[in-house]
């Protein structure tokens, strides 16, 4: 089982949903040196900060 975040409240849970919303993993994704879309991912950032 992986830990969850609720997006409405915020708080942590095994279950798929809280709050009537969806939950998503806490965690970020992966790191790896060979990233294709890694570029693209900091554009996106940048653009939105």
């Amino acid at each position: 089982m992986m830990l969850k975040k609720c997006v409405k409240c915020g708080s942590y849970l095994l279950a798929d949903g809280h709050c009537g919303e969806k939950t998503r993993t806490p965690h970020p994704p992966k790191f790896s040196s060979e990233d294709r879309f890694g570029k693209y991912r900091r554009m996106a950032k940048a653009t939105y900060k």
